[in-house]
């Protein structure tokens, strides 16, 4: 439940994606606003152009999204203020009349387009496949396209865009699903039941130095769920690290660990809670 209900929500567009299935799915009663990126859509809620922003950060496929990464880890007005899972379900997607022997190229994301490649490489292995900006973008280009073409899209996509569905259910695990972020200008109030993420880096690196970092959570008891890196962007073999751990940061235990995390890293920065 929000616990203010938003009046305007960006999210990455445009209509008919995922992303736009889930800002529905937390935002159903507010007025959602589509953008061409997810640094638009950050834009949007820091100019407050939208009260929120809803972007994705990971599929359990294709793993993290870099663009959100490096975006949360520069942006520093916003903050994460909750998140949404929704099971993934992917469609192809005709114009009205097209046979299957018929299609000759196939577009979608290029995320899209690896969630569904054991489907692709068994059914139409001549087919071109050509990325799209995103899943809607692909459905929309359908009619501009130099051949008989498909693209993959949420099966929703088919009646926003009057296509037809060809098939369904033709990604390669049945257990796809992605997180989305919601980007906001606060955290969440603290719920008993929460989650941080944060980033943080090291001057110098030298033997053991993530692995006491790791040790400040482990003593206090203090679960992680996720841990990965980034490159800095600096220089090579410099990381930030992004870690995901269950807990707010008005939690007294996590607020002591982020405190002696930065006793020895050159950069600490909570993403939100």
């Amino acid at each position: 439940m929000i616990e203010n209900t938003p009046d305007r929500v960006a999210y990455l567009g445009p209509a008919g994606t995922f992303t736009e299935q889930a800002a529905s799915t937390y935002a159903p009663d507010s007025t959602l606003i589509p953008f061409p990126s997810s640094a638009a859509v950050a834009d949007a809620v820091r100019s407050q152009m939208a009260d929120q922003g809803v972007v994705p950060i990971e599929n359990s496929l294709e793993g993290s999204v870099p663009e959100t990464l490096d975006l949360l880890i520069g942006e520093a007005a916003l903050r994460i203020c909750r998140e949404i899972v929704i099971p993934i379900e992917h469609a192809l997607l005709t114009l009205p009349g097209t046979m299957p022997e018929q299609i000759r190229a196939i577009y979608s994301h290029p995320n899209a387009l690896g969630q569904c490649r054991k489907f692709l490489e068994r059914c139409f292995p001549q087919a071109q496949v050509v990325a799209a900006l995103s899943t809607a973008a692909a459905v929309q280009g359908l009619n501009a396209s130099p051949e008989t073409a498909a693209a993959i899209a949420p099966p929703r996509a088919a009646a926003i865009y009057g296509v037809d569905i060809l098939a369904t259910g033709i990604q390669d695990h049945a257990n796809n699903a992605t997180r989305f972020v919601v980007l906001g200008s606060i955290d969440s109030l603290p719920t008993g039941n929460d989650k941080t993420s944060l980033c943080f880096a090291f001057e110098q690196d030298r033997p053991g130095l993530l692995y006491k970092a790791m040790g400040v959570f482990a003593l206090r008891n203090i679960n992680l769920v996720k841990v990965e890196s980034r490159p800095t962007k600096e220089s090579l073999g410099h990381y930030i690290f992004l870690v995901d751990l269950e807990g707010h940061r008005d939690d007294p235990l996590v607020r002591e660990a982020l405190g002696v995390l930065a006793r020895d890293a050159s950069i600490i920065k909570v993403l939100g809670s």
